[in-house]
């Protein structure tokens, strides 16, 4: 098992937002993660992530985790330069850090999406994807991926 460092993980998450090509920069680190989703994250970036899915359901994996309704995503496709704001950003980015994060655990991308959308018996039989709706339902599933990651079961 590889173990994850925080700097690998801004990668990761970089990565499935387009990495600096998208986002105009690289973050090393956390802090200058931060700062890129106070200025918001380029339009293009949420783009690239819904892009990049591959068995969510796309609208409904895009309304529940990252909060944003498919008519505002079809609005924001009409104006791509445009910047997400700071809380929208920060959704964009918590998504895509569950899903590298879920990636790593579980060994691919796919398999990392079905998990999302399955119920979880660890997880009182929600769907995790469900569960990224909220603050406490995001720390609800990453605590689960950390534990796994560990192989220690709830």
């Amino acid at each position: 098992m590889t173990i994850e460092t925080p700097q690998t993980a801004v990668q990761s998450i970089a990565r499935l937002l387009g990495g600096v090509k998208t986002l105009g920069t690289r973050p090393a680190t956390q802090l200058e993660a931060h700062e890129l989703l106070m200025a918001g994250l380029p339009g293009a970036a949420l783009d690239h992530l819904i892009e990049k899915i591959l068995v969510l359901q796309k609208p409904a994996a895009l309304e529940q985790a990252i909060g944003m309704s498919l008519r505002t995503f079809q609005r924001r496709k009409e104006s791509p330069s445009k910047p997400l704001n700071a809380d929208q950003s920060g959704r964009t980015w918590k998504f895509a850090e569950i899903l590298a994060k879920a990636t790593s655990v579980l060994g691919s991308q796919e398999e990392a999406e079905r998990w999302l959308e399955r119920p979880c018996m660890a997880l009182d039989r929600h769907r995790p994807i469900d569960l990224l709706a909220t603050p406490a339902g995001v720390e609800l599933v990453e605590t689960f991926l950390e534990r796994a990651k560990y192989g220690v079961y709830m």
